[in-house]
């Protein structure tokens, strides 16, 4: 742990991508508040959600977190340490200009019935951060994230499954396993450890 004159550590990645559907919200309950304030990547999350229904994701997380939350607003460069949920109905991607990275918001076509797609993001962070992206797939009943997941090992970066047999809805994580590119398959308990290890530059 640095002390106030030391320089803070490079950390193993600078965005975390996160994944989840069915089940999701539980799951998320469970890892977003073990992230403490000082956690320096950027968390980008999408969630499948109701198309038509406003999201209640910031208000349900931001009593119960460290970090700041919020929706993710078209155009927005992205913070360190800051959660940022997909809008509904929108994809979030990654985006980047001369001054860094940057979330974007598409009205494209829904990718496995989803809008905002596991996969748009993915892939699209992985093609801005390269190694330096960790990415997340949580409990959900489709196989969106498979693809984006290999995108984000295919360029370097670090991943991490829930175990199946932990999920409510072990389809996602099963997907994602049997796509390959996997490096972590952990019970949701032990996910918070590696997630915090990526940030601090720990062992991975």
């Amino acid at each position: 742990m640095p002390t106030a004159r030391s320089a803070p550590p490079a950390g193993r990645v600078d965005a975390i991508v996160i994944g989840a559907s069915a089940g999701g919200v539980g799951a998320l309950k469970h890892l977003l508040p073990a992230l403490p304030s000082d956690f320096r990547p950027a968390v980008l999350v999408v969630l499948h959600l109701p198309r038509g229904l406003p999201s209640l994701l910031p208000e349900v997380f931001t009593p119960r977190c460290a970090l700041p939350v919020h929706e993710a607003g078209d155009k927005q460069p992205i913070q360190p340490g800051t959660v940022s949920f997909a809008a509904p109905n929108h994809h979030l991607l990654v985006d980047r200009d001369a001054k860094g990275p940057l979330l974007a918001l598409s009205m494209d076509a829904p990718v496995h019935f989803s809008r905002p797609a596991i996969d748009v993001l993915f892939e699209s962070a992985a093609a801005v951060y390269g190694a330096r992206l960790g990415g997340v797939i949580l409990s959900g009943a489709n196989a969106d994230g498979a693809l984006g997941l290999q995108a984000v090992r295919r360029r370097g970066g670090v991943t991490l499954v829930q175990a199946p047999d932990t999920a409510r809805s072990p389809t996602m994580p099963q997907a994602a396993l049997a796509a390959g590119a996997v490096v972590f398959v952990l019970p949701l308990e032990q996910m918070p450890a590696v997630i915090r290890a990526w940030g601090d530059g720990g062992a991975i």
